[in-house]
């Protein structure tokens, strides 16, 4: 664990937890929860972390999130948890509540119209071995596990095809580790985060966990309030005032929340 921030209190914020209003834990899920797999079907969570959130949520006295880039319904049958947390899927734009309900917002017509162009003009990029996705409110190009060359080839076809398309009528372009994404502009994570904040008590416990560059946004979000906490192996620059490295730090981070918050 390193603290990246010479004013972040780690141990008063730990403090603060047992006393505290509300006690929120958001996670990121690929990369973070979960190594990162070519075939996102596979890619389960780390089982010591498993095992700590699922000891975490017994009580129901923490209030966890999931915020990902996946799909909401996608999200459950990996985790494995005896609770559902609540789910925020496609970078905010879908919400699976812990008792089930999906809700999604709605993109206009003009904006499918928009996507399905994107999705069209990406089908070539699958001859270099690369993986489509349609989403709620974007397309997403994996070429995660693709040989060096492919990887190349594809990062520059599709970064040439899908520039033109964005910033025009609302749609934007988003790296991740392993692919490119073009999406409605307004609701990436920051978005879902925003949700989840307007909605904490004050003196709540807040924290934000995310390894990846669409975890930057939420980051900036939560570290006024709380921890914005980067989960990787290697540290990068980041706006996250504490670093960490899964699995073991990650682990000892919500087994050590939950033994603070009785």
């Amino acid at each position: 664990m390193r603290i990246l921030n010479e004013h972040t209190d780690v141990a008063g914020f730990f403090e603060k937890i047992p006393g505290a209003s509300e006690r929120i834990l958001m996670l990121d899920y690929d990369g973070t929860l979960a190594p990162f797999h070519p075939r996102p079907h596979m890619a389960y969570p780390y089982p010591e972390v498993t095992r700590a959130l699922d000891h975490l949520m017994r009580d129901g006295r923490t209030r966890v999130v999931i915020i990902s880039g996946r799909r909401a319904e996608e999200i459950m049958p990996l985790l494995r948890l005896a609770r559902q947390p609540e789910i925020w899927g496609a970078h905010g734009w879908e919400r699976l509540s812990p008792e089930g309900e999906l809700s999604v917002r709605e993109i206009s017509a003009r904006e499918v119209e928009l996507l399905d162009s994107a999705f069209e003009a990406a089908r070539n990029a699958l001859e270099f071995g690369a993986r489509l996705e349609r989403k709620t409110a974007s397309i997403a190009l994996h070429w995660r596990g693709l040989a060096l060359i492919k990887r190349l080839k594809t990062q520059a076809w599709i970064s040439a095809v899908w520039q033109p398309m964005a910033g025009v009528d609302g749609l934007e372009l988003q790296s991740f580790a392993g692919g490119l994404e073009i999406l409605v502009r307004g609701h990436r994570k920051g978005f879902a985060v925003r949700q989840v904040l307007e909605r904490a008590e004050e003196g709540s416990a807040i924290a934000y966990l995310g390894d990846d560059i669409t975890d930057e946004e939420a980051f900036m979000e939560v570290r006024d309030r709380g921890l914005a906490v980067l989960v990787r192996d290697r540290l990068r620059e980041t706006n996250a005032n504490l670093w960490i490295r899964p699995p073991h730090e990650l682990k000892s981070f919500i087994s050590h929340w939950d033994r603070v918050h009785a």
